[in-house]
Order: C-alpha cells, then structure tokens, then sequence
C-alpha cells in the first residue's frame, strides 16, 4: 500500500522534469547580429568589404584607391562619389560609417 502512495510524486516529479518551461515574454531575446561602426578614412578593403552591405571586395577596393588619391572623406555622402557607389548604398550603410579625422 505504501509503494502506491509514491506513485503520484513520482509521476509528478517526472512530468516535472520532461516538461518544457516557457520564456517569459518580457525576457530579453538573444541576438546574433552585431552593430559596429567602420572608420572609412582608416579601414582596409577586407573591413569595408565585410562591414558594408553592398559593397563587394573590388567596390571596397575602388573605395581605398579613392581615398588615397583625394584624402580622406570629409562626409559619409562623399562615399557615393566613388564609382558604382550610389546614394542607396550610402543609405542602406549610413548608420555603420564614421568619418574620423586625422
């Protein structure tokens, strides 16, 4: 008789412990996705192509040949001056550039 009254908590404690426990709505939610700023005056083609959507290695490329051959970027809508950059790409990128001075 007694090994019948260990039965339910032992169902109990099973249930317990194979039942899934729900998030909590308000508990903050993990992200993979990283906001990081790019210095356009310093960074490499390597940087540029990796941090900018858009903005493949040869474009990343023509973006450093045209910094070394007029200096720096005195503003973020400068970049759009580089061949094959357009103002949408500008945009779509804004919030990841920093022009830094020397």
């Amino acid at each position: 008789m007694k090994r019948l009254a260990v039965l339910p908590a032992v169902f109990a404690a099973l249930l317990f412990a194979f039942t899934p426990v729900a998030q909590a709505a308000d508990a903050p939610q993990s992200t993979t996705e990283e906001i990081s700023q790019l210095d356009i005056n310093s960074a490499n083609a390597e940087s540029i192509a990796s941090a900018l959507d858009g903005i493949g290695l040869v474009k990343a490329r023509d973006i450093v040949a045209y910094r070394e051959m007029f200096g720096s970027f005195r503003s973020v809508e400068e970049l759009a001056e580089v061949r094959g950059v357009g103002m949408a790409t500008v945009d779509k990128n804004r919030h990841k550039i920093v022009i830094l001075s020397d």
